[in-house]
């Protein structure tokens, strides 16, 4: 671009000088028009070739997602999806299939012919703890023993979507490596709704066990299926995009005594009152709520056995949950000091455990990568059909890989047209229910966010 510059200010040297009178607006103007057609390069993603192979996988992306519904398999129990990803990344001539990867998890490689950066892909594989009570051809009726209980299971959070896309994605990829200017990773994660007691999974052990590194991957993008969101569209949100979820035990400890003579104890009950009452106070008068939401909930309480006893001690569960990770700490430091000061002016003592067993942070689109990936994905789906949503309270572990290298985590619509967004069942309920007819829609902003980001540096 410096040497076309060059030569037009060389040629417009020798003109006449009435022409050079007008050079500044008119060399202005050309480096307009020039960086308008840049960009427009830039976004012009898909060549006849690319669309074709994209157009091949989608009766493909469809079927998968059908197949893997039936068959859904919860955290850490992936190994039937696993096997269908695994044979895929090598039927496709993947230069690398990593298997068993944080217990079940898959990871395929993929060099282009140039050099360049690393892009991963991530797509979630585990199902719910969920009986499905929608009527369709391919539900699930799969049964297990969850936590001690029979249960049904169900892809209720459209990860047997995010997988299918995935598989399409790699396909596509592996057909145009000759184009690539840098390499792709692509992560089957398993555990994403959490391991089985006793068990590490999930985003965080992929982390631990070096899913980023040989080769070091330089940004990360996921897409999750949107219930509530009309397919055709695609939701974004720069920054805090979900938020922390740190689950907490407080026990209050007192001294039992006769219910009709409660100086003679330490009453833990109404202490943990006061507690519980002083919590709120952390989001209703620390946080900037005008910036970011915070929540603080207390989910059960536990404490005595008859009305004329009060007890030795309670124990509270909870949940803490934050937008921005200066946030997040902010409130443990918070937390810390109203129990602690609390119980000590109501005569009793109280211990905090955060975490008990979830500890997740924010996960966080990066500002720079968001501004960067936009006008691409209206590009893929329109310019009306890419929307700016708000953060949500609810936690993804996706946020372990984009606290190592800058994430990218965006929605795809999954709610019929012809349903209103108010009888849209949510995430995680029986009656869940995806349009899968747009799901190539999910691979086409796969591909260019890829090609993006290897091919136009």
């Amino acid at each position: 671009m410096k040497r076309q510059i060059k030569h037009l200010t060389n040629n417009i040297t020798r003109q006449p000088a009435f022409l050079c009178i007008t050079l500044p607006l008119w060399i202005i103007t050309c480096l307009f028009l020039q960086a308008g057609m840049v960009n427009a390069q830039q976004h012009n993603l898909f060549s006849p070739d690319l669309q074709i192979l994209i157009e091949s996988v989608e009766d493909k992306v469809i079927e998968w997602r059908r197949d893997i519904h039936q068959h859904p398999e919860l955290g850490n129990r992936e190994f039937r999806t696993a096997a269908l990803v695994a044979d895929h990344l090598r039927s496709i001539g993947l230069d690398e299939v990593h298997t068993e990867v944080a217990h079940t998890g898959v990871v395929g490689v993929l060099h282009g012919a140039h050099p360049g950066p690393v892009v991963a892909l991530r797509a979630d594989m585990d199902a719910l703890p969920v009986t499905e009570r929608v009527d369709i051809p391919f539900a699930s009726t799969v049964r297990t023993v969850f936590n001690g209980q029979e249960v049904g299971v169900m892809h209720a959070c459209g990860h047997d979507t995010h997988v299918a896309m995935l598989m399409g994605t790699a396909e596509v990829l592996a057909n145009y490596r000759e184009n690539l200017h840098g390499s792709v990773k692509f992560i089957f994660q398993p555990a994403e709704e959490g391991p089985p007691e006793g068990e590490e999974g999930g985003a965080e052990l992929m982390v631990k066990e070096g899913v980023l590194h040989n080769p070091d991957v330089d940004v990360i993008f996921a897409i999750h299926i949107n219930s509530i969101l009309e397919i055709g569209h695609i939701g974004y949100t720069p920054g805090g995009t979900m938020a922390s979820a740190d689950d907490f035990r407080i026990v209050v400890h007192g001294e039992q005594t006769h219910g009709a003579y409660p100086w003679g104890g330490a009453d833990p009950i109404v202490a943990s009152a006061q507690i519980i009452t002083a919590l709120q106070t952390i989001v209703s008068r620390r946080m900037v709520l005008t910036e970011n939401p915070a929540v603080v909930t207390i989910g059960a309480i536990r404490g005595g056995v008859r009305s004329n006893i009060i007890p030795e001690e309670v124990e509270m569960l909870g949940t803490m949950r934050a937008l921005h990770p200066d946030d997040r700490i902010a409130m443990i430091a918070h937390m810390h000091e109203i129990i602690e000061n609390t119980a000590r002016a109501m005569g009793v003592s109280a211990t905090l455990t955060l975490p008990v067993t979830t500890s997740y942070p924010v996960t966080y689109n990066d500002v720079d990568l968001t501004n960067r990936m936009v006008p691409v994905l209206q590009t893929v789906a329109g310019s009306d059909n890419v929307i700016l949503e708000k953060p949500v309270m609810g936690a993804e572990d996706f946020s372990f890989f984009a606290e190592q290298v800058p994430g990218f985590f965006i929605g795809l619509g999954g709610r019929p047209s012809d349903v209103p967004a108010s009888e849209a069942a949510p995430h995680h309920t029986p009656d869940f229910y995806i349009d899968d007819s747009r799901l190539n829609l999910g691979v086409k902003a796969f591909v260019a966010m890829t090609l993006e980001y290897l091919n136009n540096r």
